[in-house]
Order: structure tokens, then C-alpha cells, then sequence
């Protein structure tokens, strides 16, 4: 007879784990299925992912490494070859000069900024997080005990983080600031001049570390040129961890490789913490990194192409629907409408939408279109498209989209 289920005791589960909520991200992407598998004909564009496959010389690159039997435990900090890779990379394209030392690989970008919060913050640090952001920042501040602070950001401002509401949200508590460009869910971009006016802000506050998440990094569009926050001002180097990763501009999302570079005391307290959890990245998906590192770049411009594209038609026929406002992203494969003009509205059932949470469900209920509310990165009443899909399935997406919208009294 099999065991049947029982309920945890009160206790049993930690009190750390209270304070953050699963990934809203996946939950629409697990809503969407449960009704494709009941026959339901839905579009989802939810996903962080790109639909392009791994080039076929990065995953030669793995098939040699199980070939050469490169399936053994490795250094914790990442195989050598891919640290220097790693190196080399940060020097061609960022201008950032790392010794290997200073370099540290971990099973995902969100490896790395776990296992840095984890390893420096402690009860009520703070962390100040721009909103919208990325699901995982708060909670993981939430996990190491930090509070996590939000600075709103503004449509009318493309999402920029000013260097005035900086300011004002550094205390003597504040221990990191998270900033991720191009942004995900914005798409937002800076340019060196605005990367310039944020320095200046930290520069005066030299107790503030800097997290940079350039996931990114390679998804620009409209000839915009990428510039990472250390590589701005020398003095910004010593206080900054910069991560990266294969995920987005490789295709590699299911390899888990992210890396980064930062002073050498605080990798070493990272590997230290990693050396107690997952050990170190798979050995497979770190020689494959190193070919996509080192290997040959050009597809990422066919990448970009096809990405900017889509974002054209995605914003065009968005700002084609009755209430939604579109900005126009330079980075990133999302866009981030704003549904102001909607709420208050009822649905064709008498369902008012008070929220972006409403207008997601009843878009999903009625037109099977699966995207992301804006409260889940924070900031309201917005929803995210990734577009990460083909013109076909996003002109359809869009289509119901714009139908709904209509629909809407």
C-alpha cells in the first residue's frame, strides 16, 4: 500500500523560506500547460528563453569533453580554461582586467548572485533593487536575511533609474545595489553618460558594493553600445561584481553556466560557500562555455537581428491595442506595456480589472495569450512579453491581445 501524504508540523519548515514566494514566471508557464494539456489552444510568452538552438560548435565542444572523459568533479571556482576564457572576455569586451583569481563560475547567473548575497550579507543589511526587476533579486535578499529596498522607476523615463532616487534610497545600511542592463523585464538600456551620473552617486557613498547583471549584454539593438558599470569609472572596480553568463546570448539556457569577476576576497568567500552546496558547475557545461566564449561570435549578430525584428512588430501592433502603452526597448527580448488606461474596465463576463494580476488571468482564460503581470517584477499595472518566439506565433499573441484589449468596457 503506498504511503499516503501528511502534512509537515508547524515548525518543520525553515522560517527563511516563509519570506519569499515561488517563481511567478514559471507559475504562469505551469498555468498555461495545465490548459494546453486540457486541449486548450494557448500561446505562451512568458519564458525567459531564447527559442534559438546552441550553435553546433559549442555543442561539439561538449560532446568532445565527454569524449575526452572531462566528467570528474572540478575545482569549485570553475575549470582553469574557462576562468581564463572568462578573463579574456571581460578584457575584449568589457575593457575589465581579471586574473583568473578573480573570476568565479557557478551553475547559472542566479548561482552567482545567490551565492554572493549569501556569502556577505547579514540581518538587516539592505539592498537596493530598481524596480521593475528581475523576480529573483528581493527574495533572495529576503533568503540572506537582507531587506530588500525598491526604487520605482517610471514609463515616462524608459524605467531609468535616476541618479537622484539613488541617492535617496543609500542609508548607512545599504550594502549592495543590483543593477541589471539591459533589464529584464524592461529592456532597458543606459548610456555611458547616465552609467556616468550613477557613479557619481556611489562614489559618494563607498560603503555601497555593486552587483551588475549583464545577462544581456549581447541583446542590443537600434547600434546601441553596451558599456558595463566598473568599466565606467576605475574606482567603481574594487566594490563592483560583475556577472554574466552563457543563458541568453548563446542559447544555452539549460547548461547552467554563469560567471563573474570581482576582488579576490570576495570570490574566495563565495567559493567557500559553494564548495558546500553544489560543489562546482557541471564539468560538461563548462568546456562547452569555453567554446562559446572563445569560439566564433558571429551568430550573435543574426541573433540580434532576428530579436529587433520581433521587438518592432511586438511594440507596433501593441501599441496598436485600445489602452496599452508601449515603450520601445534597446535591449533584452521583452517589453513591458502599460495597462493604465484598462483598469477599471470589466471583462466580457462582468469581471473588473483592478489589477495587472486580473488583466493577465482573464487574457489567459479568454484568448489563451500567457504572459506575466507586472506585480511580479514589482511594478504596476504592467505585464511582460517576452519575445523570444517566432513572427508567426507573435502575431497571433498579439492579435488576441489586441482583441482583448477591445473587448475590454
Amino acid at each position: 500500500m503506498p504511503h499516503r501524504n501528511q502534512d509537515l508540523p508547524p515548525d518543520f519548515l525553515s522560517e527563511s523560506l516563509s519570506r519569499v514566494q515561488p517563481s511567478p514566471t514559471i507559475a504562469i508557464t505551469q498555468a498555461a500547460q495545465a490548459l494546453k494539456a486540457a486541449g486548450r489552444d494557448v500561446v505562451v510568452l512568458g519564458a525567459g528563453e531564447p527559442d534559438f538552438d546552441t550553435p553546433e560548435n559549442i555543442k561539439e565542444a561538449a560532446i568532445a569533453a565527454i569524449r575526452r572523459n572531462e566528467t570528474r568533479y572540478t575545482a569549485v571556482e570553475g575549470i582553469p580554461e574557462l576562468r581564463q576564457a572568462i578573463c579574456t572576455k571581460f578584457k575584449r569586451e568589457n575593457d575589465l582586467d581579471y586574473t583568473p583569481s578573480q573570476t568565479f563560475v557557478a551553475p547559472g547567473g542566479k548561482a552567482v548572485i545567490y551565492t554572493a548575497l549569501m556569502a556577505t550579507l547579514n540581518p538587516g543589511d539592505e539592498v537596493i533593487v530598481p524596480a521593475p526587476y528581475w523576480v529573483s533579486y528581493p527574495d533572495i535578499v529576503l533568503l540572506g536575511g537582507g531587506r530588500p529596498v525598491i526604487v520605482e522607476t517610471m514609463i515616462e523615463d524608459g524605467f531609468r533609474l535616476t541618479p537622484e532616487a539613488l541617492d535617496r534610497a543609500i542609508t548607512p545600511k545599504t550594502k549592495w545595489f543590483i543593477f541589471n542592463q539591459p533589464g529584464n523585464p524592461s529592456g532597458v538600456c543606459y548610456s555611458r553618460q547616465e552609467l556616468q551620473a550613477l557613479v557619481g552617486v556611489l562614489l559618494r557613498h563607498p560603503h555601497v558594493w555593486v552587483l551588475t547583471d549583464d545577462m544581456y549584454e549581447h541583446l542590443v539593438y537600434d547600434g546601441f553600445g553596451f558599456r558595463t558599470l566598473a568599466s565606467v569609472d576605475p574606482r567603481m572596480v574594487p566594490r563592483t561584481l560583475t556577472m554574466n553568463g552563457v543563458s541568453k546570448a548563446y542559447a544555452m539556457t539549460g547548461w547552467r553556466i554563469g560567471y563573474c569577476g570581482g576582488p579576490e576576497p570576495l570570490i574566495a568567500a563565495m567559493a567557500k560557500l559553494q564548495s558546500q552546496t553544489v560543489s562546482n558547475a557541471a564539468s560538461i557545461s563548462q568546456w562547452a562555455a569555453v567554446e562559446a566564449l572563445t569560439g566564433p561570435q558571429d551568430f550573435i549578430a543574426t541573433f540580434q537581428r532576428a530579436f529587433e525584428e520581433r521587438r518592432d512588430l511586438v511594440v507596433s501592433m501593441l501599441n496598436q491595442a485600445q489602452g496599452l502603452e508601449c515603450t520601445k526597448p534597446q535591449g533584452a527580448f521583452y517589453v513591458y506595456p502599460s495597462i493604465r488606461k484598462l483598469i477599471g474596465k470589466s471583462a466580457r463576463d462582468g469581471v473588473k480589472i483592478q489589477t495587472d494580476t486580473d488583466f493577465v488571468r482573464k487574457l489567459l482564460e479568454e484568448e489563451g495569450v500567457a504572459v506575466v503581470q507586472g506585480a511580479a517584477f514589482g511594478l504596476s499595472p504592467f505585464f511582460r512579453i517576452s519575445y523570444a518566439a517566432s513572427i508567426t506565433v507573435l502575431e497571433e499573441a498579439c492579435r488576441r491581445i489586441q482583441r482583448f484589449c477591445a473587448s475590454l468596457r
